[in-house]
């Protein structure tokens, strides 16, 4: 009857079960005790095929989202052996650990018990832990209901160092440590890098290079012939692992890695996973944390500055709550197409130009933001922003690009009657060659920004370009400072005698130093 049971489909079961109130006592009983059997199997097959239903089995009050069931979906092609290079960059507190370190090697074990797995985090400590927890767990009974007859070897039971009685084995070791004389069937990185070592890489980005090295001379070497590696991890650096072994991989032709990743905020500006994090906790969070830890530890894409124009350490950080006194304002827009998850934002500086005596007491023009703004938007609300901006500064040279929703915006504006210069690039004139364009008013120390999170996205982007996901407030800043050198407020050793192509405008001129003060003390704005 239990095999008929096993055949029966679901809705075929539902039909039995409606008849079980007409059926005498003793069949129901006996019907109900096969149930029960039927249920108890399918449930340790699912929990032995399914890495979600163990999950749930062996954590009741998980929380599930969207992404934990992608994951799972990896783990399962690694056990299958579909997949021998894994990597997952994901944020803080998404359950990432718990996962890797916990849930995965329990699950993998369970099903091949004569394999062997090492386990490691960024210090020993944390992945004896972990291994504590795996032991315990493998040495509950409802592990034994999925996985009977896998136990602990009797002889064999240190927290970060224990056996199967199959044969397997299970080894924690935090980053540096020895692992000479141990193989992996399964190695499982999670979490590498601790925060005091990305506090020590902000002057000493080389530091990451120690915990390459120690995976390369180490863990690498221990993998069993067709063995798997699970990376999991937050990024902090195009240094850290997942970025020195995906270039290493690519360089040398060597390893596919299949790589997921996972930001807080995904392009939609939804939670990855709104079932714990809300958007307003996520955006408070973003608010508080530097620019460039919010886009390594939670957006997963960490900024860089081997290839970068603009160094950091050009910038000039105006510390005051209140801007210097302009004399003359420039806004500038950068517009995109279409209000898209994959378009571009459109982006809208704004500068002031003032002026610090040099040490010859001489009067040298400085330029400073004082507004940094972009939001993707159809064009009706495009429209709407560019005036709202217009009206708050009243800026004396406003510019935008007359490409994508440009154009149009150029001819709305003008027909309100506000003066606006087009910018359009010459041909073979691209946004690097219009960056390099400016790098030297960088070099110089005559580009400020305000101490505020909005003013740092600004520079993060920047310290990323060529090679960021998004150049919106970039392009928007290259116009607004190549409008500031062309005005003629500044001259540099590196500028050339002739005319410098510029800005197309149907009121065209060179502008020199004003001789007024702005008599509106301008503030820096908080968002």
């Amino acid at each position: 009857m239990m095999s008929q049971l096993d055949e029966l489909s679901t809705q075929e079961l539902a039909a039995i079960m409606q008849l079980l109130p007409t059926l005498p006592e003793a069949e129901k009983r006996e019907l109900l005790i096969k149930l029960d059997q039927r249920n108890r199997l399918k449930e340790k097959e699912d929990c032995r095929a399914d890495f979600m239903s163990f999950v749930q089995k062996v954590w009741p009050n998980f929380i599930h989202g969207a992404h934990h069931a992608r994951m799972a979906r990896a783990f399962e092609r690694v056990a299958r052996g579909e997949v021998k290079r894994l990597i997952i960059n994901m944020p803080p507190r998404h359950t990432k650990s718990e996962f890797a370190s916990y849930l995965l090697p329990a699950w993998f074990l369970g099903n091949f018990p004569q394999k062997k797995v090492i386990q490691t985090s960024h210090t020993a400590e944390l992945a004896v832990g972990f291994g504590r927890k795996v032991r315990n767990l493998v040495d509950k009974e409802e592990y034994r209901m999925v996985f009977d007859g896998v136990e602990l070897q009797a002889d064999s039971k240190a927290a970060g160092r224990w056996a199967t009685n199959a044969g397997g084995e299970y080894f924690a070791i935090g980053v540096g440590g020895a692992v000479t004389g141990k193989g992996a069937d399964l190695l499982i990185i999670d979490d590498p890098h601790s925060e005091q070592e990305a506090a020590l890489s902000e002057t000493n980005p080389e530091i990451y290079d120690k915990t390459y090295e120690w995976y390369t001379s180490g863990p690498r070497q221990r993998l069993q012939p067709g063995g798997s590696i699970v990376i999991v991890m937050t990024r902090w650096s195009k240094k850290d692992l997942t970025g020195q072994v995906l270039k290493s991989a690519m360089q040398r032709s060597g390893e596919e890695w299949e790589v997921i990743e996972f930001p807080a905020l995904l392009p939609s500006g939804r939670p990855l996973w709104p079932q714990f994090w809300s958007l307003a906790e996520l955006t408070a969070l973003k608010s508080e944390l530097p620019h460039s830890k919010w886009m390594a530890q939670y957006q997963q894409d960490p900024t860089s500055e081997v290839s970068a124009i603009i160094k950091r350490e050009w910038w000039q950080v105006w510390d005051k709550d209140d801007p210097p006194g302009c004399e003359f304002i420039i806004q500038s827009w950068d517009t995109a197409f279409l209000k898209t998850q994959r378009a571009d934002y459109s982006a809208c500086t704004t500068w002031g130009v003032f002026y610090i005596d040099d040490d010859t007491g001489k009067a040298q023009a400085n330029i400073i933001l004082l507004n940094s703004f972009k939001d993707r938007m159809e064009f009706p609300e495009l429209k709407q922003e560019a005036y709202r901006h217009y009206l708050e500064w009243n800026p004396d040279a406003l510019i935008v690009e007359a490409k994508a929703a440009g154009a149009p915006l150029v001819f709305e504006l003008r027909a309100m009657g506000i003066p606006v210069q087009e910018f359009t690039p010459s041909k073979g004139n691209d946004k690097i060659a219009r960056l390099n364009a400016v790098a030297d008013i960088f070099a110089s120390g005559r580009v400020w920004v305000p101490n505020t999170n909005w003013a740092e996205e600004l520079v993060e982007e920047v310290a990323s370009f060529p090679a960021g996901e998004h150049d919106d407030l970039v392009d928007s800043m290259t116009q607004a400072l190549l409008r500031f050198r062309r005005g003629g407020f500044l001259r540099l050793d590196t500028d050339y005698e002739e005319e410098i192509p510029g800005f197309r405008s149907s009121k065209e001129k060179r502008f020199t130093r004003c001789n007024r003060k702005r008599t509106k003390q301008w503030t820096f704005r908080n968002h």
